[in-house]
């Protein structure tokens, strides 16, 4: 019963339906069709756009899920931005930031690529500051 169904469908009714289409024979002859003619062709124009979409998505970059990309998954997650500062006696310089994003161009030295990560991933991943203490 289902088979006949189908069978019927594919072998009378899509030809049928095919027929009565308005294909214009120029691409011009698009534009000189009216709206009901265009409502006509909708669900074989829809079909043809999925079938497309299907063909082409194995193809289509993945897209990370967010919770994928992120570093930070657990600490201080009430907070926009994590950053720690670290008194060091010893420093060359009165401050020294370092990357904990992994992305700093300069690694280990912080670049501020953080800032451009969290926009994109929601995260809150910031620079370790090191702090020499001026007496």
């Amino acid at each position: 019963m289902v088979l006949e169904s189908i069978s019927r469908i594919i072998k009378v009714q899509l030809p049928a339906y095919l027929k009565r289409l308005p294909l214009p024979e120029t691409i011009g002859g698009f534009a000189r069709l009216t709206v009901s003619e265009w409502l006509r062709l909708l669900p074989l124009l829809g079909i043809l756009a999925l079938l497309g979409y299907l063909t082409i998505r194995p193809f289509l970059p993945k897209k990370k899920k967010q919770r994928d990309s992120l570093i930070n998954l657990k600490i201080q997650k009430e907070n926009p931005k994590v950053v720690n500062e670290i008194d060091i006696e010893d420093l060359n310089r009165a401050n020294v930031c370092y990357c904990r994003c992994w992305r700093s161009k300069t690694f280990p030295v912080c670049d501020k690529s953080h800032l451009k990560h969290n926009e994109l991933t929601g995260d809150n991943v910031g620079p370790l500051i090191l702090k020499k203490k001026i007496l």
